[in-house]
């Protein structure tokens, strides 16, 4: 029978670098057998068949055997492969074994979210984030170039996420300003840091709220008072067009009673 077995059946490199995928096969009678790649993904695609490479592997793969290298892969290269053997003169006439691919890419510049300014007490989250690299990577803040350590114990006045790279104050002070920048990593490549950010943290302005409390004071004043002398000139109208309507009546009845 044919057999068909593999010496790496997963493959790690980095992308734009070559990967080699293993295949190793043995025949019982067939000296020719046929030699078939595939990469499973929603739909099984050829990648070597009838002896030539197909789709996006033609011009940037070869094959040595029945080992396949793949020549500057790249993240649409990932998935799993399939190396078929097909011995018709064998009693077993087919074999096959798999490999997998990943291919890892280097952390790229990270997205770095800082809020400008807040005001001291208040909540204020910083974000970071590098959807390119794979693994996806870790992250680490930086205050005025100086690494910010994750809190030790509970009661801390913020949290960092190293998964998700949220920087997140529970309540700034004015000891928080600076300026705050990442760094992504993944073991894979250099990392990255994006630019610093200034994060300036201001006391709340005590004379710009009392200055707001007396206007709508005002304001509530004066719509009070406007209310009342609307309610009051809505009681004169309505007694003088009482007075109206009962004014020609009395002059009927006087004159009646005059007669």
């Amino acid at each position: 029978p044919v057999t068909v077995s593999t010496n790496r059946p997963k493959v790690e490199v980095e992308e734009f670098s070559d990967a080699e995928l293993s295949c190793r096969f043995h025949t019982e009678t067939d000296p020719n057998p046929r030699i078939e790649w595939k990469k499973k993904a929603k739909e099984v695609s050829f990648v070597y068949f009838d002896g030539r490479f197909r789709g996006p592997f033609e011009g940037r793969a070869t094959i040595d055997g029945a080992t396949v290298t793949l020549h500057r892969v790249t993240q649409e290269d990932a998935g799993e492969y399939r190396c078929e053997i097909s011995a018709s003169l064998d009693t077993v006439s087919l074999g096959e074994t798999n490999v997998t691919l990943n291919v890892l890419v280097p952390p790229q510049t990270p997205t770095c979210e800082v809020p400008a300014s807040a005001v001291t007490g208040s909540a204020v989250q910083l974000r970071c984030r590098d959807q390119q690299s794979v693994p996806p990577a870790t992250y680490s803040w930086f205050k005025d170039n100086k690494p910010i350590s994750k809190p030790r114990h509970a009661n801390a006045t913020y949290l960092i996420n190293s998964h998700t790279g949220i920087l997140e104050f529970k309540a700034v002070t004015k000891e928080d300003s600076g300026r705050y920048s990442c760094l992504a990593s993944n073991g894979v490549g250099s990392p990255k840091m994006c630019e610093a950010k200034p994060m300036t943290i201001e006391d709340v302005n005590m004379t710009v709220i009392l200055g707001s409390v007396v206007v709508v004071f005002l304001l509530l004043v004066v719509c009070g008072c406007g209310g009342m002398l609307l309610h009051r000139n809505g009681l004169l109208t309505r007694r003088r067009l009482l007075q109206q309507q009962i004014e020609p009546q009395d002059f009927k009845h006087t004159q009646s009673f005059m007669l």
